[in-house]
């Protein structure tokens, strides 16, 4: 039996992290559960699950989760990023499974390592930030990487048919969001609720914005850049509306090996926790005649800047990945809040990269640094547009 440390239980990933747990309750126990402010969902996961610790987002909602568990909880509740790493380092736990959003999943990912975990990774933002000092302290720590988002997942599994070194490129497949056919001229004022209405996948918020930037995409190709061990330049992005072939891999001979399947979240996750087994999940099967044509095509640089923005920082090198993934944090939390217009989004993150001052990208204050920086600078820009 496997036993988990979930953070970031009640999102998306998280819920569908503990729809495969309790599946295979011979396979998986649950040992840690954390989670933001959802106290009556992370609750019920509580019950179900009966970790040996749980974490919410921040201390004054302690004393409100308690009243929703029994008496053994009141001294196993936890809170904050602290929380999170205390989490990913229990002495019991065998793979810690990283569903949170955002810059907080850095800390946490290195606590696991530190402490000799495994991850199954589905916070790419830890990557963007950190890449090589996470890549490298995993190494020394002798501590795998198990990729949970579907792309990289995709690109785990085609990667098997092969040796490393004779992979070509990496193509990293996009849906191309809900306005990969709207007029550039349009976008300028699509709503919240527009840009929240991805056409394949049930994603969160924050990363159904940043799939319609197609911003997802380029911090996925900073991801695989750090995971997969390759340089840029062997990385694609191709548009695949249908959401069918989550990657491919093109290995020197010319052959190109995909992942196929139906858009669900589930087959990734069993993937990364029973690796290199796989889980008779009883999903729905991926009916090639009923797909019809598989499409394909080139991303437009130019209706969605962030992709390149993603290149340049990745190719600019030290923390200018993480203060794009800063800045992109704070203009996309302003959109949702109706603050700034969808395109102003690429506009705050571009001023950021821009202003920020240069730092070591193996030096974690350095990295945490440029993070807080970057947060003022995109908090400045937004208040200049709001104010224009």
């Amino acid at each position: 039996m496997k036993t988990l440390s979930l953070l970031g239980s009640t999102g998306s990933i998280g819920k569908n992290v503990l729809a495969v747990a309790r599946r295979f309750p011979r396979q998986y126990r649950v040992a840690a559960l954390t989670a933001g402010s959802n106290i009556s969902l992370l609750a019920e996961q509580v019950h179900e699950f009966q970790p040996e610790l749980v974490c919410i987002g921040s201390e004054e909602l302690v004393d409100d989760l308690a009243a929703l568990l029994p008496a053994k909880y009141q001294k196993r509740i936890i809170s904050g990023n602290a929380g999170n790493c205390a989490a990913a380092a229990l002495d019991s736990v065998d793979m810690v499974v990283s569903a949170v959003v955002g810059s907080v999943g850095l800390l946490p990912a290195l606590a696991a390592i530190e402490a000799g975990k495994d991850i199954g990774l589905a916070n790419k933002e830890t990557l963007v930030m950190a890449g090589r000092l996470i890549m490298q302290r995993a190494k020394e720590a002798d501590v795998r990487l198990f990729p949970i988002d579907s792309e990289h997942s995709a690109i785990f599994q085609a990667l098997e048919a092969g040796r490393k070194q004779d992979v070509r490129k990496l193509l990293l497949t996009a849906s191309g969001g809900p306005f990969r056919l709207l007029d550039k001229d349009k976008l300028h004022s699509v709503t919240p609720e527009q840009a929240l209405s991805h056409p394949n996948w049930d994603m969160g918020r924050k990363i159904s914005i940043d799939s319609a930037t197609l911003m997802n995409k380029g911090l996925e190709v900073i991801e695989a850049r750090w995971l997969f061990d390759v340089t840029p330049d062997q990385i694609e992005v191709v548009v695949h509306p249908q959401s069918v072939v989550h990657s491919l891999v093109e290995y020197l001979d010319g052959s190109v090996v995909a992942q196929l399947g139906i858009p669900d979240m589930q087959i990734p996750i069993a993937y990364a926790l029973s690796y290199p087994e796989r889980l008779d999940l009883k999903l729905s099967q991926l009916d090639l005649i009923e797909c019809g044509n598989l499409t394909f095509e080139a991303a437009d640089g130019d209706r969605f800047p962030a992709l390149q923005m993603a290149y340049d920082a990745l190719a600019a090198g030290g923390v200018q990945p993480a203060v794009l993934n800063a800045a992109n944090e704070i203009a996309v939390d302003a959109f949702l809040n109706g603050r700034i217009g969808f395109t102003a989004i690429t506009s705050v993150v571009g001023i950021a990269l821009k202003e920020a001052g240069p730092g070591d990208e193996m030096n974690l204050q350095a990295i945490l640094a440029a993070d807080h920086e970057a947060r003022l600078i995109a908090l400045d820009a937004i208040e200049r547009i709001c104010n224009c």
